[in-house]
């Protein structure tokens, strides 16, 4: 199988590129990278979790939309950027503690719009929540004003 990457990318870079804001706050961290898929890690901790002690939806919101971002900037040249249309997310599974694993997987890759799959697991590998994100292709506008 061919690589979806269109830019080259190390893992540190990405995680360091993302640090001074609400994926750095959350404590996201970028981890493995295949192919066709982008992974990252979120711990389940005060800052993670809502007043009942468990995951916050938002939060599992937050780390699928950081993965399929990511992975969509990766896809494209660089004429092209994208930004997110929409994103659905079904929370499966409660978690207190510990840490949670995104992967984010193409559906499709599109000239105007792609489609990505994420998938998020505890550390036993229970699906905690599963989300699709629409993104939109755009023209790097070259005017210069």
């Amino acid at each position: 199988m061919e690589t979806i990457w269109k830019k080259e990318f190390n893992l540190e870079e990405l995680s360091l590129f993302s640090r001074d804001c609400i994926v750095g706050h959350l404590n996201i961290e970028f981890i493995e990278k295949g192919k066709d898929f982008l992974s990252a890690t979120m711990p389940v901790d005060k800052r993670t979790r809502q007043p009942l002690g468990i995951l916050h939806g938002g939060a599992s919101v937050v780390l699928a939309e950081t993965l399929g971002s990511a992975a969509s900037h990766m896809t494209l040249d660089e004429t092209r950027q994208s930004v997110g249309l929409e994103i659905k997310a079904n929370h499966l599974k409660s978690i207190s503690r510990g840490f949670v694993t995104g992967i984010a997987k193409p559906v499709h890759l599109g000239k105007t719009t792609q489609v990505w799959d994420i998938s998020i697991e505890n550390e036993k590998n229970e699906l905690i929540c599963v989300a699709r994100l629409t993104m939109a292709v755009l023209k790097i506008s070259t005017k210069k004003d």
